[in-house]
């Protein structure tokens, strides 16, 4: 384990108990132990050595996820207001590049996350995706959404 993945992990925990507790100092007591044990949690499910995280990625990746979650709501509300509902709810299949691990947990719940989308399932070469409306192609999105995780994990993609 490298040091400097326990400063920075230190650090944003210290900072996210910071912001829980609305900056009081009463109760660090406590926050420390919490830290400690969130630290050593965090380093034994996402060693140090698996990716190379990248704030700039992570912040493209934020903007991005923002950028589509409010897409998504707009069009899923104007879905919602119409007389009729014009939908075709599909499950399509995706075939991740990701490799396993973090980066495909990432992408299962951001899909989730995306109005119009759910995953279904994933499997260690598939991953199952129910659509609002299946007459628009997904697998574009997806390959962008994987792009912006990847970059953000300092992961390689594989091929298909």
């Amino acid at each position: 384990m490298t040091l400097r993945a326990i400063f920075w992990r230190s650090i944003l925990l210290a900072l996210l108990w910071w912001i829980l507790t609305g900056g009081k100092l009463d109760n660090w007591g406590l926050g420390i132990a919490s830290i400690v044990l969130a630290l050593i949690v965090s380093l034994i499910l996402f060693p140090p050595s698996l990716s190379h995280f990248s704030l700039i990625g992570f912040a493209s990746f934020l903007v991005y996820f923002l950028g589509q979650s409010l897409k998504g709501g707009v069009q899923v509300a104007l879905m919602a207001l119409r007389p009729s509902l014009d939908l075709y709810p599909d499950v399509q299949i995706i075939y991740p590049r990701l490799p396993d691990g973090v980066g495909r947990v990432i992408l299962v719940n951001t899909l989730s996350l995306l109005p119009g989308t759910l995953s279904v399932s994933l499997t260690a070469s598939s991953l199952h995706l129910h659509i609002l409306d299946g007459r628009h192609p997904i697998e574009a999105d997806v390959r962008n959404v994987e792009a912006r995780i990847a970059h953000m994990l300092g992961l390689k993609l594989e091929k298909l």
